[in-house]
């Protein structure tokens, strides 16, 4: 029956692994942020980015994901609308991408 037991050898992952455990983990917490932001528009906006790049983004691109998460939401739809300009210290190929996104309504 010893095999049919769990150790806790068992349930440590190696060390990549557990890196890339950590970044799905940190991935699902910032797209559910995302989706959550305050008014309808950012919601759907940031959200449906997240879904589309998360997945794919490195550390820095995270990090610079969840500073922009950071700033009220009124500020980043003036900046993706054009009507304010971007403060110099939230530039970035996060945002520029961003900004470039178009978001697609989806049926259902």
């Amino acid at each position: 029956m010893r095999g049919l037991r769990a150790t806790p050898a068992d349930y440590i992952l190696g060390g990549q692994q557990m890196l890339e455990h950590v970044m799905e983990t940190r991935r699902r917490k910032l797209t559910f942020r995302a989706w959550r932001r305050g008014f309808r528009e950012m919601d759907l906006y940031m959200g449906s980015f997240a879904d589309k790049f998360l997945p794919d983004f490195d550390e820095s691109q995270l990090d610079e994901f969840e500073r922009l998460l950071a700033v009220p939401d009124w500020d980043v739809y003036a900046w993706l609308i054009g009507q304010k300009d971007v403060p110099d210290k939230h530039k970035g190929p996060v945002l520029d991408q961003l900004v470039a996104f178009r978001y697609a309504a989806q049926a259902g």
